[in-house]
C-alpha cells in the first residue's frame, strides 16, 4: 500500500470512529436527558406525596363515608319539573368553566338564567339579594344554585328572596362548599355544610327539607406555620361540598297568611330539640 493509500485509508477509518462516536455521544445524551426527565418527574411527585399525601384506605379514618342519598336530586328533580308546564330559574348561571349542569339535566323546562354579569347563558342581570325587584311572586318552580352561596354577602336575604319568588310545592336546590379553597376573592364570603342550609331554609320560611347532605370527603393537616399544638396534626371529617334540596310548603309573604319575617323568630324552630354538645373538644 503506498503512501497515499494509506493515508486515506487512516483518514476514512478516523471519520468511521469519530462518527460512531459522535452516534454513541448522541445516544448518550439522549438516554441521560431522559433520566433527568424521570428524575424531575419523580422529585415532583415526591413533592406532591409530601405536600398533599397519597390517596388511600387510611384517608377513611378521618372522615365517615355519607351514606348514599335517599334522594337522588337529578333524578327528583328530573321526575319533578323535567316538562314543559315547569320554570326553572338558576342563579349564578353563566357559563364559566363549562355548560349550564340545570339547562342540560331538564331540557324540557323552561329556564331562565340569573347572574350577576352578563355572559353566555345569562338572561337577566342582576343581584341575588333582591330577586324579587326582577320576577314576580311565585313565578318558579324550581330555583336552582350551584356553586353560588359562599359569595353571598347574605345568604339569608337571598333565601328570603328565593321563597319570593317560588311557587307554593315549588323546589330549591342549592349546592355550595362546605370547605374549599378561598377564591373569587374579595367576594368569598361563607362556607356551608348541611345543617347551616337546611338553618337558612327553615321551617318558619316556609320551606321543608326533603334531602340535605354532604359528599365529596377531604383529608387535610395543620400547616407547618401553625402554632405547636396544631402544626402537623390531621384534620378530620373534611367535605368538599353540600347541598340541600328543600320544599316551599307554604307562602309567608303574599296572601291572607302573609307576616312579616324575623330570623329572631325562626330560632326556636331552627334549633328544634337540640343542643350544643357539652363534651366538645377544643378542635
Amino acid at each position: 500500500m503506498d503512501f497515499t493509500t494509506r493515508v486515506n485509508f487512516l483518514k476514512n477509518r478516523l471519520v468511521g470512529l469519530l462518527s460512531g462516536e459522535s452516534s454513541r455521544a448522541a445516544a448518550l445524551a439522549e438516554e441521560r436527558d431522559a433520566l433527568i426527565k424521570e428524575r424531575d418527574l419523580l422529585a415532583q411527585r415526591a413533592k406532591e406525596l409530601m405536600l398533599c399525601g397519597a390517596p388511600s384506605e387510611l384517608d377513611r379514618t378521618l372522615y365517615s363515608i355519607p351514606a348514599p342519598p335517599t334522594v337522588n336530586p337529578w333524578e327528583w328533580l328530573s321526575g319533578f319539573a323535567n316538562n314543559k308546564d315547569s320554570s326553572i330559574l338558576e342563579i349564578g348561571s353563566r357559563e364559566v368553566v363549562g355548560k349550564s349542569v340545570c339547562k342540560t339535566r331538564l331540557p324540557l323546562a323552561k329556564y331562565t338564567g340569573f347572574d350577576f354579569h352578563q355572559g353566555e347563558n345569562v338572561d337577566v342581570v342582576g343581584d341575588a339579594h333582591r330577586l324579587s325587584d326582577y320576577f314576580a311572586p311565585n313565578s318558579f318552580d324550581v330555583v336552582y344554585s350551584a356553586a353560588v352561596f359562599e359569595h353571598l354577602a347574605m345568604p339569608w336575604v337571598v333565601a328570603e328572596e328565593i321563597t319570593k319568588v317560588l311557587r307554593v310545592g315549588g323546589v330549591a336546590c342549592i349546592l355550595t362548599h362546605f370547605s374549599y379553597g378561598e377564591h373569587e376573592v374579595p367576594w368569598h364570603f361563607f362556607q356551608f355544610n348541611s345543617t347551616g342550609l337546611e338553618a337558612l331554609f327553615n321551617e318558619s320560611l316556609g320551606f321543608k327539607t326533603i334531602y340535605a347532605a354532604k359528599e365529596m370527603p377531604m383529608v387535610g393537616r395543620f400547616a407547618y406555620d401553625c402554632d405547636a399544638d396544631h402544626a402537623g396534626k390531621a384534620i378530620a371529617n373534611l367535605y368538599c361540598s353540600s347541598y340541600i334540596v328543600t320544599e316551599k310548603n307554604k307562602d309567608i309573604f303574599h296572601g291572607d297568611a302573609a307576616v312579616e319575617f324575623r330570623w329572631r323568630d325562626a330560632l326556636d324552630g331552627i334549633y328544634g330539640q337540640t343542643r350544643y354538645p357539652s363534651d366538645t373538644s377544643r378542635l
